[in-house]
């Protein structure tokens, strides 16, 4: 266990311009240094290097991170083999040892037991493929090989209530239970998966956290899953994302589809891109972690009621998180088909002839919400412009944001000028916030996007910002809740390159990345990123005295001394709102 001082103290010793300047031909580019990503191919550089905060990021790929993560990506180093290198190069000395709290301890022996659980399940149910020849041939029916079955490690739970007992002499483990693999009720024991095909799950890691057990024939529920246990959680998790890396980086795409079934029959054609949820609805943990490896993730449903009502929802969550230079898509297949079925039938060329016309995410915004409106009556288009409102004030990516407003303007027959006034925040409203204006650039307006772009160049800031006052369903709230929890968690504010790296998971990461980006864009020293940090608690403030107003409006103002209280309290509100600078469309004192 490497500790979080150590790396710290290594990432502050090191120049990350010259690690990268290794492997890239870099150049001065104002604050930072920029060159061709080492990544992907192009042509025009869209790889920046920050001495400064000391990570990396292309705007092309979306790769980034400091200059560990950097040996391990671009040198393909292990994670100890790049601190081991990078410390060399400064006269460091890695700790052989660092001992955990007792609690520490306990926990990681737990998880590494847990873990040993899992793997020896997994080859357990493997070894019983091999002696069910009913499972076998549902494999083949399925079109299955024997190879691609062993790729994705598929196994099969025999019809026996407590088959595990063949696995594990102590079938009454805890942790049995505790992984999911065994059921525990009224003083009884036994296997929570029978008479299954096995599809292990497997983490970004590589290891087993989980199962999912398709039923042999018919029978309730067709699919089975581990449940949420210290390994799993399923809102977090890809099926098959560790078999479809390759394919996803030497194609730039990724096709999230439904089961796990899906998954490994695209594979079995060589669709090996394919990836599926856990038998939850998509959710920012999936779109995020998708979108920094690949430009294009297609959704791929059946074209049937559940299907488009499932590619909504998997709408609704891309849409905050997609950037402009990344691309989602919706594939409806034809009625009765799944992936499985149709690849089986129609084979790897026609079903990548649907991927090529897979619906861009805004045609299926604007196209759902134009079928719920009647666009020849100005009801009708009234309608259209408040169910599609709140979508496009969610968009982060500038470009597409004015794109989708073009058309629905036009749809809409109103102009440009009063669509832009018809979405930006109501004058004089309570709760200004709750509809962010965006300025020209697409960075949004919010105080809490002000908080973060300025927190970022100081994060002992944070320890000033009250949760209670923030916006809880803008994105940039959520990200700097994430930052705060990094920064508590360590104790002192850590530099951003290990921020970043404490981020890795978070499905906020990009609203980080776009803050630090406005950052460096305005070459914020300390005084600036400290005043606009204090003006924008200070307008979170007023927000919060304009409630108050309101509120004592709501209940009347029927005595005296209810009048003189409210007047003190508006004097107060003006005082403060006549202090704060305006600002211009970059978010400086105008």
């Amino acid at each position: 266990m490497i500790p979080d001082s150590f790396k710290q103290d290594l990432l502050n010793r090191l120049d990350i311009v010259d690690v990268v300047g290794r492997y890239v031909q870099l150049k001065k580019a104002g604050a930072n240094f920029s060159g061709l990503c080492p990544f992907h191919n192009e042509k025009t550089p869209s790889f920046t290097v920050s001495p400064a905060k000391q990570f990396y990021h292309c705007f092309g790929c979306q790769k980034h991170g400091n200059a560990i993560g950097f040996l391990m990506d671009y040198g393909s180093m292990g994670y100890v083999d790049a601190v081991k290198e990078l410390a060399a190069s400064v006269g460091m000395q890695v700790p052989a040892w660092q001992p955990r709290t007792p609690e520490e301890a306990k926990q990681k022996e737990r998880e590494t037991d847990l873990f040993a659980l899992m793997q020896k399940a997994m080859e357990f149910y493997r070894g019983e493929l091999k002696r069910a020849p009913r499972a076998i041939e549902y494999l083949k029916g399925r079109g299955l090989s024997g190879e691609v079955a062993a790729r994705f490690g598929l196994g099969y739970a025999a019809d026996d209530w407590q088959g595990l007992k063949r696995c594990f002499a102590d079938y009454d483990d805890a942790a049995l239970v505790e992984c999911g693999l065994v059921i525990e009720g009224e003083g009884k024991r036994y296997d929570r998966f029978r008479d299954r095909v096995m599809f292990p799950i497997f983490n970004r890691r590589d290891l087993v956290v989980g199962f999912g057990g398709r039923v042999l024939g018919e029978g309730e529920p067709k699919y089975l899953n581990s449940p949420e246990t210290p390994l799993f959680q399923k809102g977090r998790e890809i099926y098959g994302l560790g078999h479809a890396r390759e394919a996803m980086h030497r194609t730039g795409s990724a096709v999230m589809v439904e089961g796990y079934m899906d998954v490994v029959a695209l594979a079995q054609h060589g669709v090996e891109n394919a990836v599926a949820t856990l038998g939850t609805a998509t959710t920012p943990a999936h779109v995020s972690a998708l979108l920094r490896l690949v430009d294009d993730l297609v959704f791929c449903f059946d074209g049937d009621a559940a299907g488009r009502k499932a590619a909504w929802r998997a709408l609704e969550v891309a849409v905050p998180l997609v950037p402009d230079q990344k691309a989602v898509r919706f594939l409806f297949l034809p009625e009765g088909e799944d992936p499985d079925s149709f690849v089986r039938a129609n084979g790897r060329e026609a079903f990548a002839r649907l991927l090529g016309g897979a619906e861009p995410l805004s045609s299926f915004l604007l196209g759902e919400l134009r079928e719920r409106s009647d666009l020849d009556s100005a009801e009708g288009r009234a309608r259209f412009l408040s169910a599609v409102k709140p979508y496009v004030l969610q968009l982060t990516a500038p470009a597409l944001r004015i794109q989708i407003m073009n058309e629905v303007a036009e749809a809409a027959r109103v102009s440009e000028q009063d669509l832009r006034g018809l979405f930006g925040a109501p004058s004089g409203s309570a709760e200004p916030r709750r509809a962010p204006a965006r300025h020209h650039s697409g960075a949004p307006a919010s105080p809490e996007w002000h908080l973060l772009v300025s927190l970022l160049s100081d994060l002992e800031m944070i320890q000033h910002v009250d949760p209670a006052l923030l916006s809880p369903e803008l994105p940039e709230t959520a990200a700097l809740l994430a930052v705060r929890r990094v920064v508590l968690e360590a104790g002192e504010p850590p530099s951003f390159a290990v921020l970043i790296e404490k981020l890795e998971d978070d499905p906020h990461l990009e609203h980080v990345l776009r803050a630090e980006r406005q950052s460096s864009e305005r070459g914020f020293d300390q005084d600036n990123a400290r005043q606009e940090f204090r003006d924008a608690l200070a307008k979170l403030d007023l927000v919060r005295r304009k409630r108050e107003l309101d509120e004592i409006l709501k209940q009347g103002l029927g005595s005296t001394e209810e009048r003189m209280k409210y007047q003190e309290k508006l004097t107060s509100y003006k005082r403060l709102q006549g202090a704060l600078p305006e600002r211009d469309a970059t978010g400086r004192p105008s």
